[in-house]
């Protein structure tokens, strides 16, 4: 298994949530890393503005293409679309006001903790990052918590 960090909006957060999280979608520019998707991956969102991890899904399908519009927006590139797609069903999904807040777990990331809280934006450029085994299970075990919680 694979896990990884996708970056998007809180509006896209909820699009995908409207979905039931039947599916993730992803820039044109991340077809090669979303062709290294398998069955079996794990997805954690990072809310852009926000700094917040909203939850996780596990990757069901190989990726595949597909241009009908799904909702989902580019905060940078206006129009820009999201091709490249794989089917996903939710693994912990907080209710909204209950996800985690990056700044105070950058410290105990790999991911994060050279950046800093003040300089997170940097580690997340960009839609999809991979991310180590121990990183998603400190971030799993907070959303799980979280869930529960609300």
């Amino acid at each position: 298994m694979q896990a990884w960090i996708v970056v998007g909006s809180p509006d896209n957060f909820e699009l995908l949530r409207e979905r039931k999280f039947d599916l993730c979608g992803f820039k044109a520019s991340r077809a090669k890393q979303s062709g290294e998707m398998q069955p079996g991956d794990c997805l954690v969102f990072y809310l852009t503005g926000v700094v917040q991890f909203g939850g996780i899904v596990e990757v069901t399908s190989p990726m595949f293409e597909d241009t009908s519009d799904l909702g989902l927006r580019s905060q940078s590139k206006v129009g820009e679309e999201f091709p490249y797609r794989v089917r996903t069903k939710p693994v912990v999904i907080p209710p909204p006001g209950h996800y985690i807040e990056v700044r105070e777990i950058a410290d105990r990331l790999d991911k994060t903790r050279k950046f800093g809280p003040k300089k997170l934006g940097m580690a997340f450029r960009g839609n999809l990052h991979r991310i180590i085994d121990a990183d998603y299970r400190t971030i799993e075990r907070l959303l799980r918590a979280r869930a529960s919680a609300g």
